[in-house]
């Protein structure tokens, strides 16, 4: 993948969208571009919260507690690791590998200067952490009222 076609991925996800295009080919410059085998961690629940990654190719999938239970799959074209990042925060879950995936790691050091340049952005990243509140919110729901079903 070129860096033109890892700008286009960058530009359709949503907290993106909204940036200049010269912005985010800087934004995949200074990425680096990863390749991940089966069952291979991006990282670990607990772990510092340094980098995000967006998922080229493949996908990953979301694993919580100790058990490593799966919770969540991610494909093509998602962001993931940015909350941490952006809270300053240890890892909340953790990503592993399904399939061979092709990512681009952000560091920190590169995306945070992004959400201070660009408010709209920041907006994006407001919007976002709503969302997966609203939907992890929702999951509790439903699986409270399965467990007392039972």
């Amino acid at each position: 993948m070129s860096l033109v076609e890892e700008v286009e991925v960058i530009k359709r996800i949503p907290l993106f969208s909204k940036v200049d295009p010269a912005r985010l080919k800087l934004l995949a410059f200074a990425s680096e571009r990863l390749t991940f085998a089966d069952g291979q961690y991006f990282f670990r629940l607990g772990d510092e919260g340094d980098s995000a990654y967006i998922l080229l190719e493949g996908e990953a999938e979301v694993l919580a507690g100790k058990e490593e239970a799966v919770v969540a799959k991610l494909g093509s074209n998602e962001l993931i690791g940015e909350i941490a990042m952006i809270c300053n925060k240890p890892r909340t879950a953790t990503i592993r590998a399904r399939g061979k995936v092709t990512a681009l790691r952000i560091p920190k050091d590169v995306f945070m200067p992004m959400l201070t340049e660009f408010p709209g952005m920041a907006l994006q990243v407001t919007i976002e952490l709503a969302n997966r509140l609203e939907r992890t919110t929702q999951q509790l729901v439903e699986r409270t009222m399965e467990s007392s079903a039972s």
